[in-house]
């Protein structure tokens, strides 16, 4: 009975330190794709305040 226990703990050990892999890169993409959220109003923004105020090159 014991060797079967310790076979199941090593087991569940194996396979919790090869999932904390894949938590890693699931939580990575999820904050890079909130930060690309984020940074969409900024860019949009930008771009109209660019359209407004014109270019100062064709002016002078």
């Amino acid at each position: 009975m014991n060797s079967r226990l310790l076979s199941q703990s090593l087991i569940a050990l194996f396979l919790l330190i090869n999932l904390t892999g894949c938590v890693g890169t699931v939580i990575d993409a999820a904050v890079d794709t909130t930060i690309a959220i984020a940074k969409v109003p900024f860019k949009v923004g930008g771009a109209v305040v660019d359209v407004v105020k014109g270019d100062d090159e064709e002016e002078k």
